[in-house]
């Protein structure tokens, strides 16, 4: 768990020395992890964050991807770190970004058992620019290990982000 942390950690700091050196795209988000939970016991806060390289980019016929890496902890003491890949679908001022990621997850001493350390994330953004180089964002995701672990209870999560380009 210690590990985790000290990757969570050194993930956050060297998206920021990164983003200071070229053309990057850093967000923050906060949000309720497993919004769905009927029961309640393992809804909790969740803040994180997220990279992207616009130079990175690619164009196909089906729209253009890019890859985006983050990493997010829960109020419970629960961590996530993942890199997968994005779509960027522009419609002007509003950008859709639908994206895949698989990703490691530690449920701490008190998170939600998830069933495997091995996870993945599937996620559905919708942002607003707001100035020239800022964009703030509604997403929801579904995490879970496709019935590959112990058990697979998933979990719903809904975020609230601002990115900024450097």
């Amino acid at each position: 768990m210690k590990n985790l942390y000290l990757v969570l950690i050194l993930l956050i700091c060297s998206t920021a020395v990164f983003a200071e050196e070229s053309n990057k795209n850093i967000s923050l988000y906060g949000g309720q992890f497993d919004i769905t939970d009927e029961v309640g016991d393992d809804k909790t806060s969740l803040v994180g964050v997220e990279h992207r390289n616009p130079d990175l980019f690619r164009n196909t016929i089906i729209g253009k991807f890019s890859p985006v890496t983050g990493a997010f902890m829960t109020g419970e003491g629960a961590a996530y770190i993942y890199t997968g890949i994005e779509a960027n679908y522009d419609l002007g001022p509003v950008i859709i970004k639908p994206g895949f990621a698989p990703g490691l997850y530690e449920p701490g001493s008190s998170g939600k058992e998830m069933g495997d350390i091995l996870e993945f994330k599937s996620e559905i953004s919708i942002g607003l620019d707001i100035f020239e180089n800022s964009n703030i964002g509604y997403s929801y995701s579904h995490i879970s290990n496709n019935d590959w672990g112990s058990v697979n209870p998933g979990s719903n999560n809904q975020t609230i982000s601002f990115s900024q380009k450097f």
